[in-house]
């Protein structure tokens, strides 16, 4: 008899192009359930290797069963600071901690890449994310925050 193991087995891993399309249907899918997709969305998740990975970005998968059910970006800004972005995980993967995992690799690679401030933007309403952003060390910081009209809050992590 095999019993099954208390920390399913989830790997993040590197973004490929061969992910391009799973990267866009993971993010629309949370983006539509609670808002509408913006000309940015459709830049970024249209085009993700010649918006995010060309510009210096870099994108993490999630990857459970054989399944990718998580993603989340690293979108640069400028010689010091990148964005956290396009965070997204299955219905059916939540409570699995992808959220935490993907969060942690991306401040990790941010430190990697010589980033001083890693900030998001993202809505109130998603208490969810704000609660997982405030555990990875996220505080909120002033804005005019114009890029989104979703957005309603700014987070900011010095690395």
């Amino acid at each position: 008899m095999t019993t099954a193991s208390a920390t399913p087995s989830v790997s993040i891993i590197d973004y490929t192009p061969a992910h391009a399309a799973r990267f866009r249907e993971l993010n629309q899918a949370w983006i539509e359930r609670y808002f509408e997709m913006e000309e940015l969305d459709h830049k970024s998740l249209g085009d993700p290797d010649g918006y995010i990975i060309a510009k210096g970005g870099f994108i993490f998968m999630a990857e459970y069963q054989g399944e990718i059910v998580g993603t989340c970006a690293l979108i640069k800004v400028d010689a010091t600071t990148y964005e956290l972005a396009k965070m997204a995980v299955t219905d059916k993967a939540q409570g699995l901690k992808i959220g935490k995992r993907l969060g942690e690799a991306a401040i990790q690679k941010a430190r990697e890449l010589g980033a001083q401030t890693l900030m998001l933007l993202s809505n109130r309403k998603l208490e969810t994310a704000l609660h997982l952003y405030h555990k990875l060390g996220f505080v909120e910081v002033p804005d005019e925050l114009k890029e989104y009209k979703r957005a309603d809050i700014k987070m900011e992590l010095a690395l």
